[in-house]
């Protein structure tokens, strides 16, 4: 992943436009302000209504664990508290080189990026060729006491899951030098890719900054 070329481009968005931007925001009511607002879903700010709410930051892929560690706090905040998961809000921050782990299967076995990440599964150790967090069924379901810890139970569960936008442009640059393809056919590509209801932020900065803003204890998750 090309991680130099968008941290530069991160400090240049934060310290410009992206700055101008956040300075806009009215995080009371959320309502956009912005000259960029409106190409952005912040609406999910307004789920972020419960007892307990954490921002999970997953910059890296790390086999899932990132994932998996959100489970986990759901799982024994409940059971210590006494509470339903729903009643926590759960919000992952998919960004950096993690961004990957939203894109669908289709994307990890056609571009068979997994090799050079070394991605295992987080259950058996082994080397895998697929996404650890998505699509856990047949026979590559999780054994029952993990059966949860997937992306698609946890957002079925209520979490919200956020990836950076910035991050995915690394991915749409291998899809368009792979497929010769222009960046903006790429990007398209790369976007149809995505997991539904996986909600795109203008960085993973933004959308750590904004949920702490909102009563989010910030973990970092990878």
């Amino acid at each position: 992943m090309l991680t130099r070329r968008r941290e530069f481009l991160e400090r240049i968005a934060l310290g410009g436009l992206g700055a101008a931007a956040l300075g806009a925001l009215d995080v009371v009511s959320i309502e956009a302000q912005g000259p960029a607002a409106r190409l952005w879903d912040l609406t999910w700010v307004k789920r972020l209504n419960g007892k307990h709410r954490a921002i999970f930051d997953i910059p890296a892929i790390e086999d899932g664990y990132g994932v998996w560690r959100a489970v986990l706090w759901r799982k024994q905040y409940a059971a210590v508290f006494g509470l339903q998961e729903a009643q926590m809000n759960t919000v992952l921050n998919i960004r950096h080189d993690g961004i990957a782990l939203v894109l669908n299967q289709d994307f990890w076995r056609e571009y068979d990026l997994a090799s050079q990440w070394a991605v295992k599964d987080p259950v058996t150790r082994r080397a895998t060729m697929r996404n650890p967090i998505l699509d856990r069924t047949g026979p590559n379901a999780l054994p029952p006491e993990y059966e949860d810890f997937t992306l698609e139970k946890v957002m079925a569960g209520g979490a919200i899951v956020l990836a950076c936008s910035m991050a995915l442009r690394d991915c749409a640059e291998v899809v368009s030098q792979r497929d010769r393809v222009s960046k903006a056919e790429a990007d398209k590509k790369v976007r149809a890719m995505i997991h539904p209801g996986v909600i795109l932020q203008p960085s993973g900065i933004f959308s750590a900054v904004l949920a702490q803003e909102h009563g989010c204890a910030y973990v970092r998750a990878s």
